[in-house]
C-alpha cells in the first residue's frame, strides 16, 4: 500500500504522462497533416516528428516500469520483463535525446548571429551537422547495446546472491555511466546551444534596451519569451536526468517507494514541459492548438445548446 505522499505523487506522474502523450501527439499530428499537405517535410517538422513519436514511447516505458517497480515490483526480477524494457527504453531515449539535441542545434543556428568563424562555418553547413549526429547516435547504440546485454547477463548471474550484488555496486554504477556516455554527449551539445542562445538573444536585448518604441519594443518582448523558454528547457531537462538518476540509485539502495516516485515525477516532468513549451514556441503549432480549442469550445456550445 502507498501512504499519502507516494500517492500524490504517483498521481502527479500520470497527470504528466497523460498531459506528455497528448502534446507530443498534437505535436506529431500537425506537422504530419502538414506534410500531407504540403507534400514537403522540412527538418524542423522532420525533428518535431521524430521528437515526439520517440518521447511518447519513453514516457509509456517510463511509466510501465514505474507502476511494475511500485506495485509488483517481483516482476523485474523474474522472466525476461527487464530486458525487454531496458533495450526499448536504450533505444527510444538515445533517439528522444538524439531529435530534442537537433532540434536545439537548429534553433541556434537559425536564430543566433555570432561573428565567430567556427559559427559561421556551422551554420553554413547544416546538413553535415545532421549527419555527424547520425554517426554519434549509431555509435552511441553500438557501444550501449552490448554494454546492457553485459549488465543483464551479470544481474541474472547474481539474482540470488544478494550480498555480492551489493558488494558490486561500484560496479554497476560504472557500468550504468559507461553506458550512458552517448546519452551524456547529447546531453551537453543541447545544454552548450540552449545557453549560447541565451547569451545571443540577452545581448540583442541589451542593445534594443535603449529604443523602446514601436517594433523594437515587440521584438524585444520575443526575445524575452525566447529566453525564458530555453531557461525553462535548460531546467527541466537537467531535472530529467536528475530523476533518471535518482532512479537507478533505488535500484542498489534499500527500497524507498517515496524516493523512487519523487525521481519518477521529476524523469516525467520534461516531456510534458517541453511539449508545451515547444507548441507554445513555435507559431504554427499555436495556431492549431488555438484552432483546436475553438473547435472543442463551439463542438461544447452546441451540445449545451441542444440539452436546453
Amino acid at each position: 500500500m502507498l501512504n499519502s505522499a507516494e500517492g500524490i505523487l504517483l498521481c502527479v506522474v500520470t497527470s504528466e504522462a497523460v498531459l506528455g502523450v497528448l502534446g507530443d501527439t498534437f505535436i506529431a499530428l500537425v506537422n504530419c497533416m502538414d506534410y500531407a499537405k504540403n507534400k514537403k517535410l522540412h527538418n524542423t517538422g522532420f525533428i518535431l516528428i521524430g521528437l515526439a513519436i520517440s518521447r511518447i514511447g519513453v514516457v509509456w516505458i517510463i511509466i510501465f516500469q514505474g507502476y511494475i517497480q511500485v506495485f509488483v515490483p517481483h516482476m523485474l526480477t523474474s522472466g525476461n520483463i527487464t530486458e525487454y524494457i531496458t533495450y526499448i527504453w536504450v533505444f527510444l531515449n538515445h533517439l528522444s535525446v538524439w531529435f530534442a539535441t537537433n532540434l536545439n542545434i537548429l534553433y541556434f543556428l537559425k536564430i543566433a548571429n555570432f561573428s565567430n568563424s567556427i559559427f559561421l562555418f556551422l551554420k553554413r553547413r547544416i546538413s553535415a551537422i545532421f549527419i555527424f549526429m547520425s554517426g554519434c547516435l549509431l555509435t552511441s547504440w553500438l557501444l550501449c547495446f552490448p554494454q546492457m546485454t553485459k549488465i543483464l547477463q551479470d544481474s541474472k548471474m547474481h539474482q540470488g546472491n544478494t550480498s555480492l550484488f551489493h558488494q558490486q555496486k561500484n560496479y554497476f554504477l560504472i557500468n550504468q555511466s559507461v553506458t550512458n556516455l552517448g546519452i551524456l554527449f547529447f546531453t551537453v551539445v543541447s545544454l552548450i546551444t540552449c545557453f549560447l542562445l541565451i547569451v545571443f538573444l540577452w545581448r540583442h536585448v541589451k542593445q534594443m534596451h535603449s529604443d523602446v518604441s514601436g517594433f523594437r519594443d515587440d521584438s524585444t518582448k520575443v526575445h524575452v519569451k525566447a529566453m525564458k523558454f530555453l531557461i525553462s528547457f535548460m531546467i527541466l531537462f537537467i531535472l530529467h536526468f536528475v530523476g533518471l538518476s535518482i532512479e537507478v540509485l533505488c535500484f542498489i539502495l534499500p527500497q524507498n517507494k517515496l524516493l523512487f516516485i519523487t525521481g519518477l515525477t521529476a524523469t516525467c516532468l520534461y516531456p510534458c514541459g517541453h511539449s508545451i513549451m515547444v507548441i507554445l514556441g513555435n507559431k504554427q503549432l499555436k495556431q492549431a492548438f488555438l484552432k483546436a480549442m475553438q473547435h472543442l469550445k463551439c463542438c461544447e456550445t452546441k451540445g449545451n445548446l441542444r440539452v436546453t
